[in-house]
């Protein structure tokens, strides 16, 4: 390595042996590839299931982020690898489109990857064993349309929802009151579902988190939380059937705004000038009175005499809130946000049934609520628990619950949890193999015995004799032909997945099959890595 200089002056560095590059080809591409890929899927795989284990990750800035929600774990990983990225991305997409099963997923590709280097030692050509994985999967997903179960729900009877919810809540921290947290998510969901056309909007959800509490203290708001207080203490800590005013000018008398200075000689001047901020104050007061406004909402601040007079005009206000939330406070009460006070009129007033003051604890903290808004479409779910951490873990698992909740808006198809689903899939690949007559039957084979990974590792994570549990479960399930038994994790006593109510969503499923064995054909096909060598 050499120094030299341009002819401007600027340094550069010559290398010698610039076209070496690293380069893996063939097999050995293939196995290094594999070995990224599995390494990946070996951390994920101890935090699957209800009794998985937590991964506690430290930022580069220090903080630290404890979690078992596989796409998290993985975004918050520092990977280097272009495969072991690509694991990453597979995670994240189950993430976006599902949002649950996002462990699952990279625990079925890694298990993918592993038999497919076991059919590359036998010398089966990639594209073979691709090929075969491809048929595979396609018998998998008709199987499992051909076990899911539909079932009803409405807005009053919506208990299946709650049940498919508390699978997902179960793998999670906060599985101690996944009851309550489940019938929060599924509440929310529906107040914003538009169930004619079975779509949810999930940027009308809005989670607010707070240090301290329980979590048994989680509440579901219809209407919107502001972290803010009334601007004088003795004003009416609740408001009933509130007309809002919402301002985004200043709420105070105008400063000159000109280089002049005001000379004051006498106190009766003084007088005249205090008389005139007062009264030009009054007015303002008056026009929101006017209009019909029985609490002011401000963008900006007032200072202490408007305060105090707001406080003896009977108008209770709220100041300095942010621009997100009196959005969210205009949607939600139907009002307009009014940039300047000339164009207040009782038209744009917001309503709400009822606005209330809450605080928490010892300490001064207060927020209000907003609650029985004109446009209850706009729902908050308000967590609490012991620490910001444990805040942050819930707010990552109820957003999985919504996720689940709107996904059966969507599809109202199940399949069996614990394992049961992919035991049955593994089996219907398994007798599929034989009719195919080329050396794809390997693959297929090799396929029916990655699938049965998932229920392995859960019973693995709960410790449970792995081969034992799922040999016994395999033919429980063949020799009944009922595809509902599963791995007994929380040893409740039975195998029967429908007693135990374990529900998993049929799309979450069929797409964790399809992504999964996507991704494993794309690592399959790569027979050359050309990397830039290290100096």
């Amino acid at each position: 390595m050499a120094l030299a200089f341009d002819e401007f002056g600027r340094p550069f560095i010559i290398l010698r042996e610039q076209d070496q590059k690293t380069r893996l080809r063939g097999i050995d591409a293939q196995k290094a590839n594999i070995a990224a890929g599995k390494a990946v899927a070996r951390i994920l795989r101890s935090s699957l299931g209800p009794k998985g284990m937590d991964k506690m990750l430290q930022g580069p800035d220090g903080d630290v982020t404890i979690t078992n929600d596989g796409a998290t774990i993985l975004e918050q990983m520092d990977v280097d690898n272009q495969i072991a990225k690509l694991m990453v991305e597979l995670s994240r997409s189950q993430d976006y489109e599902i949002g649950d099963g996002t462990t699952g997923v990279v625990v079925m590709a890694g298990a993918l990857l592993e038999q497919a280097e076991r059919q590359l030692d036998r010398g089966i050509h990639p594209i073979r064993v691709a090929e075969g994985y491809e048929m595979a999967s396609r018998v998998a997903v008709e199987h499992l349309e051909r076990i899911s179960q539909k079932f009803e729900f409405d807005v009053n009877n919506f208990e299946p929802l709650v049940q498919t919810c508390m699978t997902t809540l179960s793998s999670k921290i906060v599985n101690r009151c996944k009851r309550s947290l489940a019938e929060i998510a599924v509440k929310a969901v529906l107040a914003v579902a538009d169930l004619e056309r079975r779509d949810v909007n999930l940027d009308l959800i809005k989670i607010e988190g707070k240090v301290g509490g329980n979590l048994e203290d989680t509440e579901l708001i219809y209407g919107i939380l502001v972290d803010k207080d009334m601007s004088h203490p003795q004003m009416p800590k609740q408001i009933e059937d509130a007309h809002i005013a919402i301002l985004t000018c200043p709420f105070e008398p105008p400063k000159p705004k000109t280089k002049h200075k005001v000379d004051i000689d006498t106190v009766e001047k003084f007088e005249t000038l205090r008389k005139q901020e007062q009264q030009y104050f009054d007015e303002m007061v008056q026009k929101c009175k006017d209009v019909g406004a029985t609490l002011v909402i401000c963008q900006w601040g007032f200072d202490d005499e408007a305060n105090h007079l707001l406080m003896h005009r009977n108008l209770p206000a709220v100041r300095w809130v942010g621009g997100v939330e009196l959005e969210l406070i205009a949607i939600a009460t139907g009002g307009r946000i009014v940039p300047r006070f000339q164009e207040l009129t009782p038209g744009k007033l917001g309503k709400a049934g009822m606005v209330r003051e809450k605080s928490f604890g010892t300490t001064k903290e207060r927020m209000l609520y907003i609650e029985h808004c004109a446009n209850s479409k706009a729902v908050t779910i308000f967590i609490r628990g012991g620490n910001k951490m444990m805040i942050e873990e819930t707010k990552r698992s109820i957003h999985d619950a919504l996720c689940v909740a709107r996904n059966l808006i969507r599809n109202k198809s199940i399949v069996y949890g614990g394992g049961a689903a992919e035991i049955a899939c593994s089996l219907a690949v398994d007798a599929a193999a034989d009719k195919y007559p080329g050396v794809e039957q390997y693959a297929i084979r090799a396929f029916a015995e990655a699938l049965d990974s998932v229920p392995m590792a859960l019973a693995e994570n709960s410790g449970l004799q792995p081969i034992e549990t799922l040999s016994a479960v395999k033919s429980q399930q063949l020799k009944e032909n009922i595809p509902f038994y599963g791995i007994d994790c929380n040893d409740v006593g039975t195998n029967d997945m429908r007693e135990q109510n374990v529900f998993e969503t049929l799309i979450g499923k069929q797409q964790q099959i399809l992504l999964a064995t996507q991704v494993v054909k794309m690592i399959l096909k790569i027979d050359d890595v050309i990397s830039n060598s290290e100096y």
